[in-house]
């Protein structure tokens, strides 16, 4: 009964509109799960690992599909008969009135027996039911492994913007050097006569805001650790990670074509099975409207006494179908087949949405990564501009030819340049992570 599931159509362009002006990667050897290992960091690979064994919602989403599966042993079930084997004694004492004495007399009954019942399927509810039943499995299952692609993928964006913050402390820790060595210049010059006390209070000023700005950054690192124990499953006072020298590079992905999103997201794979699950429950409810047949049986033995309870005289048996049909239920069936139809409807749509949501995020990514490729080659000539300004400002102040006032400008557009070209950077690597897990996180 009900319609064979057939997956809806779902329009599918051609090619990325962001690929306009990206470089296609050739597919590289990573293997299928393994995506972070495209940024060759030894670190993040081990901390990768420990995200399947400790992470609790992916836990969660593994058990569930346990749940989902073990529901579905117990649907498959329902194709067998059903054997069952029970004994009682039982005692009773009729009304006294329908007896001439006084107290009418205690019977004790005793049984031993075994029944079989089995259900046909006849119109293929139980069928149904199965298909529903293994297709929510296999929806729980992509659940759980996009539940998982979510965690990795955040794991990723937390490691490459505490490795990015690393990356700024560096560069802070530099300019508080270069500019104690200004600072220096200038109490020199001041107590030369040549520079006034204003001087030396705008550099002493200059040094103790990069300070700041690099102590600063302790928060965000800190935030950033424990959200990485967090992923891990573990409590954020027993993780530290050390600062490192290098930052991770920029990969090369092969975004692929919009088709293959269908094959690779494991979110929309679940929407997929959920549709297939809904489409079998129409079954379901439709062959509800035809009558059930049962076969039982039923072999034993009952007697006044267990002394002799197995023997010929005691033996009782009985075994015939039975058809059960409902003849008016005031419109429940209906109801429940309207229902199921409209689940179906609901989940089509959620379908369709999931990959539209899918194609967008792909999108978004590519012209993210796209845009920033293009900000960073400009920022990268703003810093060396900024630099060689800075460069020139100094030798000129060493010099005497101009005020310290030049120089701290410099400092202030240098700082500002190369802080915006880390942060680009940052922004660069956190979309190429959000970029593997929008294609699925494997290709």
């Amino acid at each position: 009964m009900g319609p064979d599931y057939h997956r809806p159509s779902v329009d599918t362009p051609p090619a990325w509109r962001e690929m306009a002006g990206w470089k296609q990667a050739q597919p590289q050897a990573v293997v299928s799960g393994d995506w972070w290992k495209i940024y060759h960091d030894p670190v993040l690979d081990g901390l990768e690992r420990q995200v399947s064994l400790g992470n609790q919602t992916v836990q969660q989403a593994q058990a569930q599909y346990r749940q989902a599966a073990a529901l579905l042993s117990a649907t498959m079930a329902g194709f067998w008969p059903t054997i069952t084997a029970g004994t009682s004694s039982t005692s009773s004492q009729t009304n006294s009135t329908m007896y001439t004495v006084r107290n009418s007399p205690t019977v004790t009954l005793d049984k031993l027996s075994l029944n079989a019942n089995w259900t046909l399927d006849i119109w293929g509810e139980l069928r149904r039911e199965a298909e529903a039943g293994e297709a929510t499995a296999a929806a729980s299952q992509a659940t759980a492994q996009a539940a998982l692609l979510t965690a990795q993928a955040t794991l990723a964006e937390s490691y490459l913007q505490l490795r990015v913050l690393d990356a700024d402390a560096r560069m802070l820790r530099n300019t508080v050097e270069a500019n104690q060595h200004t600072l220096d210049i200038t109490r020199n010059l001041y107590a030369s006569g040549v520079d006034t006390e204003y001087d030396v209070a705008q550099a002493q000023t200059q040094v103790k805001t990069v300070q700041a700005q690099l102590i600063d950054l302790g928060v965000l690192r800190a935030q950033l650790e424990h959200a990485i124990a967090l992923l891990m499953g573990k409590p954020p006072a027993e993780f530290r990670l050390a600062e490192s020298d290098a930052v991770p590079a920029l990969p090369d992905i092969p975004a692929g074509v919009p088709s293959q999103l269908l094959e690779h997201r494991p979110d929309i794979a679940a929407a997929e099975r959920q549709m297939a699950a809904a489409n079998a429950q129409i079954g379901v409810a439709q062959a509800a409207f035809f009558p059930t047949l049962t076969l039982g049986g039923v072999f034993g033995y009952q007697s006044l006494s267990y002394s002799n309870l197995v023997s010929t005289p005691n033996r009782y048996w009985s075994y015939g179908p039975a058809l059960v049909g409902t003849l008016f239920d005031g419109g429940i069936l209906s109801a429940q087949k309207a229902q199921a139809v409209a689940a179906y409807d609901a989940s089509v749509a959620n379908y369709r949405q999931t990959v539209l949501t899918g194609f967008q995020e792909v999108e978004d990514d590519l012209a993210t990564l796209h845009v920033l490729a293009q900000e960073n080659d400009v920022q990268r000539q703003a810093v060396e501009s900024a630099r060689r300004a800075l460069a020139v400002s100094q030798h000129q102040y060493e010099a005497g030819t101009v005020n310290y006032i030049n120089v701290l400008a410099a400092q202030i557009v240098a700082l500002s340049a190369e802080k915006a070209q880390i942060d680009i950077l940052g922004r660069q690597l956190v979309a190429s992570a959000g970029l593997v897990t929008a294609l699925g996180g494997l290709w």
